[in-house]
């Protein structure tokens, strides 16, 4: 067997031979261009001789009945072209993702401050922004609610309950040592993607409309854009180059902003370009689901958990949106690395008066994991015990359990590799002694210090969405045409895939060039999300490839005339028995003998089912671990906070490109410590939200990152599933890392009671809610010790 053309041992020996191209740190395919500014994204595109521009008419309040919408003074403006409303729609007005009723534009009723109601069109941005303000709206209003807990005492939901159980929770509960209980509230995120929502939208011959959006579903925009426009959805064709970031909150939202701009260029028959300003971006968009979590947890006296029972209650907004697989991953990632005997996990989508709330990185799972560990720190701290240990007591193995509440095996465990590493790495035992010898002299600066794992599920919880597809071309010099149905939104996929194809051919990396996503080349596809975006797009890519090149493979051997297994593709050329010629020669032989050079590859994640209304199954084709180490300081009189330093381990299989994914690590570090310390989003009492722009909505600065950021990858451990050349998915699961620069914030907060009592720190951990945090601690080592 040849390992360089027998595409099982190419792809499923990931050692057996050293790579050319996969596995090597390659640059992103744009980042010359990033830095250069010559990167075009869609706002970056030549404007079209009549080009629209689009604004939208946002609701001023939260709930109300909607009489009328005067557009007269809008139209009356030189340069305005049209206003739409929900009647002018000529399809349906429906944007739903999943479920129904979730309009373009709103119609009998508004839901949210920041719905949209009507779409202004003028020939500047300005003057639409302008003519927009003038639009009168009639709105009869009624009371709103912005509480979790009244929605869930009113049974008003979103989607239906969710239970996830497992043994007998209320049996392991009552014959417990200990049981403890407690509530954790977390709250949402804005993505601030620095690209803000936009598409442009072109009309075609007939009734075709080619439509250009930031979206990271492009077919999800192709069906809903066609529902809208009352057509085919192969009259849209939808395409993208590259996205400014997204972070999930381009999965499902794309598709208003670009169905509204299809239906003004359909409606004028003007090319229409729809941008959102950052304001109404954040107003109009939907965040990551905040959630409130009561938990009671029944333990040994060793710490060892027997049941665990959770409500989780998720703020899902005014509608559905993707609320329910957001629970349900949340969920399933409550065990975390933990071994959970009994379980009873309840997940409620609650309803409020405020922008749907969607997908956002990580998806549920980083809500899970973190009512998980704060779960682990209250044990702990009632015990008396070290939160590691209670950990170590609890972590799925032979000696614990390896069935996790849904019914998966944990059959690929690294959770103490990553764990031990990171330990080790961190100088764990000598920072604690030193840490505590500190905060036993300082009166006023505390530090912390906490360890955390994490252990997440890799596919889409929905069975269906777990398939890839790639149209692949070599042409007669030898160069590579590469499409796939992935979107880039500068998480370096393009690069990936095209190393896969390029690793396939026996080429170097600039031999491939990467073409916009374009639904009509691929069709069908699943969001870039759920961090299999290298998974499925890379296989299927991997499978058009290694299919060209067996035909290319078998033409070689009739030229050489030697068996087809004797074939070697390798540094741009093809070689047998000492003999060689260039892979631009092949193929252009392989033209003249008339032997297909186009691909459409094909692939769909092994093993994996699930019964969403059991919530049993093998939702995940495998796991991925990490691990991390944070220390930070605070100031007790003023609740100011900085993480000092930050170690990492993380499990990437056998990565396809090792920079690219150290860049993922630290950048979903840092936007999850973000989410946990700095980034609140804050509502007044009508609904209007204020934390609205970089000016009152704190982001990570580069002030924010560790002085000491110590990250590493997971030294030879390839993936034990046949994943493309044995890599792990690497987008999402770095994230949840951060609630390791929470748990040291607690520990720090702690430390005022000498780490006996944990601390009431809900999330985000602002300097407000450290402060907070610090009073009721010493209230209560005052209450508690006299």
């Amino acid at each position: 067997m040849n390992i360089r053309t027998d595409p099982k041992a190419l792809k499923a020996d990931p050692l057996a031979i050293e790579r050319k191209v996969v596995g090597r740190s390659h640059p992103h395919d744009s980042a010359r261009r990033h830095v250069r500014g010559e990167a075009i994204y869609i706002d970056d595109m030549p404007e079209l001789p009549g080009t629209l521009h689009l604004a939208p008419v946002l609701s001023p309040v939260a709930k109300g009945k909607l009489k009328n919408i005067d557009t007269s003074a809008a139209l009356d403006l030189n340069g305005v072209a049209s206003v739409i409303t929900a009647a002018d729609i000529p399809g349906s007005n429906e944007a739903a993702p999943i479920l129904a009723n979730e309009p373009f534009l709103a119609e009998d009723e508004v839901l949210h401050v920041g719905q949209i109601v009507a779409v202004v069109a003028a020939t500047s941005f300005e003057l639409a922004q302008q003519a927009a303000r003038l639009v009168v709206l009639d709105i009869e209003e009624k009371a709103p609610n912005f509480d979790l807990d009244t929605a869930f005492d009113a049974d008003d939901f979103t989607h239906p309950t969710q239970l996830l159980a497992s043994g007998d929770a209320a049996s392991e509960m009552a014959k417990a040592d200990e049981v403890i209980s407690g509530s954790l509230t977390m709250g949402g995120q804005d993505h601030f993607y620095l690209e803000t929502h936009i598409a442009l939208a072109i009309l075609g011959e007939d009734e075709d409309m080619l439509v250009w959006s930031s979206t990271q579903h492009p077919t999800e925009v192709q069906v809903h854009t066609a529902l809208a426009l009352g057509v085919a959805s192969h009259r849209v064709d939808v395409q993208i180059r590259r996205m400014g970031g997204a972070f999930g909150g381009k999965e499902s939202q794309p598709t208003i902003i670009a169905g509204l701009a299809a239906v003004m260029a359909r409606l004028t028959g003007k090319p229409c370009s729809f941008r959102l300003r950052r304001h109404d971006d954040m107003a109009a968009t939907g965040k990551r689901h905040g959630f409130k979590m009561d938990w009671q947890v029944g333990v040994s006296k060793t710490g060892r958990i027997a049941a665990m029972k959770v409500k989780a209650l998720a703020n899902s907004g005014h509608v559905a949106d993707l609320t329910g697989p957001v629970v349900t991953r949340a969920l399933t990632h409550f065990d975390n690395c933990y071994h959970l005997p009994a379980t009873d996990f309840t997940g409620f989508s609650a309803k409020t008066n405020t922008v749907s709330n969607t997908a956002f990185r990580g998806f549920g799972g980083p809500q899970g994991i973190l009512a998980s560990e704060a779960m682990i720190d209250e044990i702990a701290r009632h015990l008396g015990k070290d939160p590691n240990e209670v950990r170590a007591v609890n972590y799925y193995g032979p000696g614990t359990g390896e069935e996790t509440p849904y019914g998966q095996p944990v059959d690929d465990n690294r959770i103490t590799d990553v764990v031990d590493r990171v330990m080790e790495n961190a100088e764990w035992t000598r920072r604690r002694i030193e840490i505590d010898e500190f905060n036993a002299k300082s009166p006023v600066l505390k530090k912390g210090l906490a360890m955390m794992p994490v252990k997440f599920g890799i596919s889409f919880n929905l069975t269906a969405l777990n398939q890839g597809g790639a149209l692949v071309h070599v042409y007669m010099d030898g160069s590579v045409h590469l499409n796939h149905g992935g979107t880039e939104m500068g998480q370096g996929l393009n690069t990936k895939v095209a190393q896969v194809v390029a690793e396939v051919f026996g080429l170097p990396l600039d031999a491939i060039s990467i073409t916009p996503t374009t639904t009509g080349k691929v069709p069908n596809t699943s969001a870039t999300a759920a961090s299999a975006g290298s998974d499925l797009n890379g296989a299927a890519a991997f499978n058009a490839a290694t299919a060209i090149r067996a035909r290319m493979a078998k033409a070689a051997a009739e030229h050489f005339d030697c068996p087809v297994e004797d074939i070697i593709f390798e540094d741009g050329s093809v070689s047998a028995g000492g003999r060689s010629i260039t892979f631009g020669t092949l193929a252009k032989h392989c033209w003249a003998e008339r032997i297909g050079l186009s691909e459409a590859g094909f692939y769909k994640t092994p093993k994996i089912h699930w019964d969403g209304k059991t919530l049993k199954g093998r939702p995940f084709f495998y796991y991925t671990y990490g691990a991390a180490v944070s220390e930070v300081v605070i100031d007790t009189l003023t609740g100011e906070n900085r993480c000092l330093r930050t170690d990492i381990v993380q499990d990437c299989g056998k990565p396809l490109n090792p920079v690219i994914d150290l860049g993922q690590i630290e950048g979903g570090f840092v936007q999850g410590m973000g989410w946990l310390t700095c980034e609140e989003l804050w509502w007044d009492d009508k609904g209007k939200l204020r934390t609205i722009g970089p000016s009152t909505y704190k982001i990570p600065g580069s002030r924010d990152v560790p002085p000491v950021f110590n990250v590493s990858i997971l030294d030879d451990k390839p993936n034990r599933e046949d994943t493309v050349f044995r890599s792990k998915a690497i987008g999402e699961p770095p994230l949840m890392l951060a609630i390791s620069v929470w748990l040291a914030l607690r520990d720090a907060v702690s430390s005022l009671s000498g780490g006996r009592y944990a601390a009431a720190l809900n999330a985000p951990a602002t300097p407000e809610a450290v402060l907070i945090a610090v009073d009721a601690m010493k209230e209560k080592v005052v209450s508690k010790d006299g």
